[in-house]
Formats: C-alpha cells, structure tokens, sequence
C-alpha cells in the first residue's frame, strides 16, 4: 500500500513539472516574440533669440570720480546701441561691481614687503536679448566703433536660442516613431512575419548640436548655444510584438 502511494505521489509530481516546463518554456517563446528598433529624429533649424553681454570698466583713485566715468561710458553706450536700432527693452545694465587694486613689493626672499593701493576698478555688465538676431549678431561684430570712442568695452561671444524648441521636440518625436515603425516593418516582412501591437516605447536624449560639426553628444543631452545654425537629433526605441 505504501508503494502503491508513492508511486501516485511520482506520478502526480512528474505530471505537474512538465506543465511548469511547458508553460514556461510557452511563456519564453511568447516573451522573444518582439521586434525591438530605434528610429531616428532629425531637424536642422535657425536660431530665433540671441543673448548678448560685454562688460565696461573705469579706474579712478577716488571711488566719485569712478563712477561718474563709469556713468558717461553707460550714457555712450546706450546711445549707440539706439542708433543701432536696439530698443532701451532689450538692454539690462548690471549691478556696479567695485574692486580695491593694489599693487605688492616683494624683497629678494619672495616675501611680500608693501602693498600700495592703486585705485578703485568699477565695472558694469550690459546684456541684450533680442528676436532680431542678424542685427545684434552684426552689432557684436562692430563693438571696435564703442573701444574707438573710449568705452573700455569687453565683448563676450553671442549665444544662440531657439524660443518653439517644445514644437520642435514634438515633431522630432512622431519623426522618429515613424522611423522606427518603418525599420519594424521591414524587418518582419523579411523575415516572413506580420507587425503585431506596439509592447513599450523609449524616448532617448534630445541633442542640440552645431550644424555641419564635430561636435561630441552627451549622455546627458547636448545644447549648444554657440553657433546660429542647430541641428537637432532625439532617438526613438520601439518594441512590436510579431504575430
């Protein structure tokens, strides 16, 4: 009797493992049943914003006499950039920055002997931000007139906006779905198979690089800001199922 039961005991195990290997071995297949691709997004676009900065300066050994130099530079530079066509809007002035210079004497050791002050060093940032980007390009590009005119002025290079980039990356997006739905197509009819339902999709990082450039991506995203002309690129991965 008690052979009798371990056997129906085997018995019943053996049957229930085959089931398990069965519906896992079903459930496998079922899961390597997928077609995974990437597609790929790619606009070149021109900047609409530029954002412009310089900054001026004016040295005085007495702090009044300073800033009143440091306020005519502003009053010369603020009519030149109007007669440029610059609405007073588009021009932010900075807080006045204020440095003590000092000149050291040393002696033959290195150590320092004298400190001697040589007069306070004002300086101010101004900055535009404009739509018109040709025109303030062109501006960046003439600031020589400004130093001409005795404006000790420092100009920085303009950088580069794009104000639709949330149209743009929608765009980007259904272009690149499409490529990757087309990559999955061809590739199940090659291999004699019927597109099924679309199981998961990933949006990959969005790139702003210069047009035409060597330019590095990052894992993080690139955003270039330096040149004008962009391109940008966003990748799609999209898993089908294959009947």
């Amino acid at each position: 009797m008690k052979n009798h039961l371990t056997a129906i005991i085997i018995a019943v195990a053996v049957i229930i493992s085959a089931f398990l290997f069965s519906n896992a071995f079903k459930n496998r297949n079922q899961s390597n049943d997928t077609i995974s691709v990437t597609g790929l997004g790619k606009k070149d676009f021109i900047s609409d914003l530029i954002v412009w900065s310089s900054s001026f300066s004016k040295k005085s050994m007495i702090l009044k006499d300073a800033y009143a130099a440091l306020d005519n530079d502003r009053e010369i530079i603020k009519k030149y950039l109007a007669s440029k066509g610059i609405p007073a809007t588009e021009i932010v002035f900075s807080a006045v920055s204020i440095n003590k210079d000092f000149e050291y004497t040393y002696d033959a050791n290195g150590n320092q002997r004298q400190q001697i002050f040589t007069g306070f060093n004002l300086t101010q940032n101004v900055q535009i931000e404009s739509k018109e980007v040709d025109k303030v390009e062109g501006i960046s590009r003439e600031v020589t007139e400004l130093i001409n005119s005795g404006v000790e002025l420092y100009s920085n290079p303009p950088q580069y906006y794009y104000t639709k980039l949330a149209e743009l990356k929608l765009q980007m997006i259904a272009e690149a779905t499409k490529d990757a739905h087309a990559r999955a197509e061809k590739i199940a009819e090659n291999a004699d198979a019927k597109l099924g339902s679309l199981k998961k999709s990933d949006m990959g990082v969005f790139q702003i690089i210069a047009q035409n450039s060597s330019e590095d991506y990052s894992w993080g995203g690139s955003f270039n800001t330096t040149s004008k002309k962009k391109e940008a690129n966003i990748t799609m991965k999209l898993v089908y199922q294959v009947d």
